[in-house]
This record gives C-alpha cells, structure tokens and sequence, in this order.
C-alpha cells in the first residue's frame, strides 16, 4: 500500500515511539526526522502534530518536540482496564466450548510465533505478537464496543510493554510462560483462574507492586 509522505512519516515516527526507538523524554526536531527519512520536513510537521493532537509528542517552536513519556500512573489504569476486559471476554466464553476451542487455535499459533520472535530478541515485534495474544482473547467475546475500545489501548499496550522487555530482557521467557497458562486456563473456561492469572501476569511485566502492597 502507498502511502503519502505525511501519513508515511506519521506511520515511521509512532512506531519508533512504541517500539523505543524513540523514548519518552526525548527531544527530537523536524530537520533530524526528515534526514533519517528522507523526507521534506513539511511532512514530518504534518505528522508531529498529529503525533501531538494524539497525546504522543509536546511540540516546542523552535527548539523541537518532546516525545511524551509514560504518565504516572497510565501503567495501572491500562491494566486495570485491560484485565475488566479479557476477563469479561473469557466469562462468555466459559458456556461456549466450540469458541473456546477455536480462540485456544488461534492463541496457541500466537505463542509459536512469540517463541521464534523471542529467540532472535526483536522486542519491538514481540510487544506486537504480545498485544495480539491478548486483543484474540478480547475479541472472541464478541462484543465490538469492547473490542473498540481495547484496540484503543493497544497502542500504550505496546509501548509499555516494550519498555518492561528493553529494562529486562529475562522476561521473555516469563511472559511466554504465562502466555501459556492462559491458554491453558481460557482451554478451561476457568474465568476466575483467569482473572487472578492475568492480573498477576500484567502487574509483573510491568513492575507494579502487587494489590494491597504499599508503594
């Protein structure tokens, strides 16, 4: 697919935003995209201020744009939301043994790609293979408003989970290992196993104390 030049540099920019290419704090200029793209920067503007109006870069004139870090507190709020709705998702398809067996095919091919992602160490394309593990399950509940909405996180998702493999890389292994466990507990219809299991998934990766647990 062709894409213009605007939407191209807007398309290159975001995902070095949430693959790391990019981290959040630093100060980038218009001139410096346009070179490592090979781009005019008329571009690169249209696309910083859309990156801007999405709430990923503070646009500064003439000094350049700050690619927004991670807020306080955005790490819980995502999961938070996250576990309401996969856990939703998995209590419908608790009475449905034929859909569950179907999204546990689909889960388990997911998991084969996340081993051979892991074993060349391309974190940017496990976090994608990651967030897609999870968006299955969302959407085999088939409720579409939901399903909208999940895809509304996927992005910081993403981005989050990036940062917790790049801070460290032992997690891999980890996190497909609980991967597992909730193909095994979806394969089960054990919603509530699922819940705790998924909860205690996400908390880890992204180094948030357990429930209960002062800061």
């Amino acid at each position: 697919m062709l894409y213009s030049a605007a939407e191209q540099a807007y398309r290159e920019v975001k995902e070095l935003i949430l693959s790391g290419g990019l981290p959040g704090g630093e100060l980038i200029s218009e001139g410096e995209i346009a070179g490592r793209m090979g781009l005019s920067r008329t571009p690169v503007r249209e696309a910083f201020l859309r990156l801007e109006a999405e709430g990923w870069m503070r646009l500064y004139p003439k000094r350049g744009a700050l690619v927004v870090p991670v807020a306080d507190g955005e790490a819980e709020h995502v999961v938070d939301a996250r576990q309401l709705v996969e856990t939703h998702s998995v209590r419908v398809l608790a009475d449905q043994p034929h859909a569950r067996q179907l999204l546990v095919a689909r889960l388990r091919e997911n998991l084969a790609e996340q081993r051979e992602i892991a074993a060349r160490g391309d974190v940017a394309a496990f976090s994608a293979a990651d967030a897609d593990f999870h968006r299955m399950i969302v959407e085999a509940g088939e409720n579409p408003l939901l399903a909208t909405f999940y895809s509304s996180i996927r992005e910081r998702q993403r981005r989050m989970t990036t940062h917790s493999i790049t801070r460290d890389p032992g997690q891999l292994p980890r996190i497909i290992a609980d991967h597992e466990q909730l193909t095994e507990l979806v394969e089960a219809g054990d919603a509530a196993g699922f819940d705790a299991a998924v909860l205690v998934h996400m908390r880890q990766v992204h180094a948030l104390n357990p429930r209960g647990v002062a800061r």
